[in-house]
C-alpha cells in the first residue's frame, strides 16, 4: 500500500462506521427503505452531524441522492465527487413525520469516489440517506 492512500483508507473506514452504526429507534421506524439493487449507499439512520464516503459510482449512469429526516429543524447535505461539489440540498425536518429531499444528477457528474456531508441544525435530528444509480 502506498503512503498517499492511507488518508483515503481512513476516510473509507470512517464512512463505513458512520453507515453501520444505528440508534435503537432505527429498528422501529426506518426513515428511508433499503435502496435495492440500484443502491450505492444506504445510511439507515444517524443523529446529528455526520456523513459518508464511498466509491464505485459509474459515470455513465445518473446519480440520485435522497435525504430524509425527522425532528425540529433541518439538515444540509453536500455531495462531492472527485473534488467537485455536485449537490447541495436542505431538507426541513418536521416533528413526528419524515421530511424528504432528492437531487438527481446527470450521468458523468458523479464518478468513482464521492462523499456526502450532513450538517444537522440540532444534535437530536434523525436522518438517513441513499445514493442510487438507476439503470
Amino acid at each position: 500500500m502506498r503512503t498517499k492512500n492511507v488518508p483515503m483508507v481512513a476516510l473509507l473506514a470512517a464512512g463505513m462506521l458512520a453507515a453501520m452504526s444505528t440508534s435503537p429507534a432505527a429498528a422501529a421506524d426506518v426513515l428511508l427503505p433499503h435502496p435495492g439493487p440500484d443502491g450505492l449507499v444506504w445510511v439507515q439512520e444517524q443523529t446529528g452531524d455526520g456523513g459518508v464516503v464511498s466509491a464505485g459510482a459509474w459515470d455513465r449512469l445518473p446519480t440520485v441522492l435522497t435525504v430524509a429526516c425527522e425532528g425540529d429543524g433541518s439538515v444540509h447535505a453536500t455531495m462531492e465527487s472527485q473534488g467537485n461539489q455536485v449537490a447541495d440540498l436542505i431538507v426541513d425536518c418536521p416533528v413526528g413525520t419524515t421530511g424528504t429531499g432528492t437531487v438527481s444528477m446527470d450521468p458523468g457528474m458523479v464518478t468513482g469516489s464521492f462523499s456526502i456531508g450532513i450538517d444537522a441544525s440540532d444534535d437530536t435530528i434523525r436522518w438517513a440517506l441513499t445514493v442510487t444509480q438507476p439503470e
